[in-house]
């Protein structure tokens, strides 16, 4: 039985090792990832965040994210009665050290937001790749294979939240993988570990017994730029109509 690279691609990582048993007519040896029994997406509880930075340091640890680019960052908003539209964002350096002490003699509100890769179902990286370097797996996590990207930053420019980049040493496209490399291992990802206010959750869709069910039950959750109809899996609890 043969396996052509689009198969591969989509297989990759655990599930092409569990191909290599099943070759060898020994699937019950295979590792007990499946990937089909999963559809991940990502959970951001904004009243929960405090603007730590925890997350934005944790993912840069774990995946050797160089300095001044990330997978993850935080941003702090500032809305007022009279700027609805048009709030004070600021994210110095990913909001990673955390932020400047904010105003008291402001008149609005402030609050934080963190962002990240939404792992769309209808991506539209996934759609301007000429090489089908990024792609979205059985599981739902859209991910990069760095031996195919050409590095053209196509995708970077088609992502409509801004979570993509070129990596300065390797020259190719780079954004969260929701630490696939943790998540196949039955882990949490480096960010929702390292949140404190439990601000940030992975959620399995496909698990009847995730607890996202009965939260998106019995909470006003939104994703962000609906009208994009990216299907978009990073899921926002308490987000803010002035949020862009």
């Amino acid at each position: 039985m043969n396996i052509n690279r689009r198969h591969f691609l989509v297989m990759m990582p655990a599930a092409a090792i569990a191909w290599k048993y099943v070759l060898a007519g020994a699937p019950e040896d295979a590792p007990n990832y499946t990937m089909s029994e999963h559809w991940w997406g990502m959970l951001l509880d904004i009243p929960k965040c405090i603007g730590c930075g925890n997350c934005v340091r944790a993912c840069q640890a774990e995946n050797d994210v160089p300095n001044g680019y990330f997978r993850t960052w935080v941003e702090r908003y500032l809305v007022t009665d009279w700027h609805l539209e048009h709030p004070e964002v600021i994210s110095p350096d990913g909001g990673k050290e955390g932020f400047p002490v904010a105003q008291e003699e402001a008149n609005g509100k402030y609050f934080f937001v963190p962002k990240m890769c939404n792992h769309c179902a209808d991506s539209p990286c996934t759609q301007v790749c000429p090489v089908g370097a990024t792609f979205i797996g059985p599981d739902g996590v859209v991910l990069i294979d760095p031996n195919y990207c050409l590095g053209c930053a196509y995708c970077v420019q088609a992502c409509p939240y801004g979570c993509r980049y070129i990596h300065p040493e390797k020259r190719v496209a780079d954004k969260c993988t929701l630490c696939y490399h943790r998540i196949t291992k039955g882990l949490t990802t480096a960010c929702c570990e390292a949140c404190p206010t439990g601000a940030r959750q992975l959620v399995d869709l496909k698990n009847p017994n995730d607890s996202i069910h009965a939260f998106l039950k019995t909470h006003d959750v939104q994703v962000l730029k609906p009208q994009m109809a990216t299907s978009a899996k990073a899921f926002y609890n308490g987000l803010d109509g002035s949020v862009r």
